[in-house]
């Protein structure tokens, strides 16, 4: 998807070398936006899985807490690697 401010007549008045590079450019920004949506995503998910709605009584993680939390995170990157893994094998 591109951003309004990169419209049609923008790219047509560009060469193709520095077209493909500006659109590899976007592509890849992209991807990295996806991977930290889900990171973003997944800590909140553990992080609410962790911390159970206690209050937060410290700046710091207990014991507990950090330990869940390090075991969740763990376990989603285990995951995604297995399914990246299936679908490259596919």
């Amino acid at each position: 998807m591109m951003s309004s401010s990169l419209n049609s007549a923008a790219l047509s008045s560009i060469d193709d070398k520095t077209r493909n590079e500006l659109m590899s450019f976007v592509q890849a920004e992209q991807a990295k936006s996806k991977v930290q949506t889900a990171i973003h995503g997944y800590t909140d998910l553990c992080f609410k899985k962790c911390n159970k709605d206690k209050p937060i009584t410290s700046a710091k993680l207990d014991l507990q807490e950090e330990q869940c939390l390090m075991n969740c995170l763990n376990r989603f990157l285990d995951t995604h690697i297995k399914v990246v893994e299936a679908l490259q094998n596919k």
